[in-house]
């Protein structure tokens, strides 16, 4: 079972950037669809974006279409979220997920992923 562990979130101002990390620990992720998800306070995790291990392809949500960038790099085992143009309604803790298998559901079900990072805070001031 691989372990998603995040980095790379902190403060930043409104039109900034920042890049977050999602290591695998345990397994590589060659194998694995990992998404990313955030979740603000008081509201309910939600599907930002992702990478689909069996067709290559890249997922994202309508709010960060065109801001945000997922990528993979196979010889750090890492996947990378790009986030530029934050807003203030950006700010949420974020997690790297991973899971295997599920080709033919939507990568953007949260129920689907079976191993969770503990979150990166993600803060965007305005």
């Amino acid at each position: 079972q691989v372990q998603p562990v995040e980095s790379g979130g902190g403060l930043v101002q409104a039109g900034g950037s920042l890049r977050l990390s999602c290591a695998a620990s345990g397994r590589t992720f060659s194998t694995y669809t990992v998404g990313w998800f955030r979740q603000a306070p008081g509201k309910e995790r939600e599907f930002v974006a992702a990478s689909r291990w069996s067709d290559g392809r890249t997922y994202y949500s309508e709010s960060v279409k065109g801001r945000f960038t997922i990528s993979r790099d196979n010889a750090e085992n890492t996947v990378y979220l790009q986030m530029n143009s934050l807003k203030p309604e950006d700010t949420a803790v974020y997690y790297c997920a991973a899971r295997r298998g599920h080709a033919t559901v939507g990568v953007d079900v949260i129920l689907t992923y079976d191993s969770w990072g503990q979150g990166t805070q993600v803060t965007v001031s305005s």
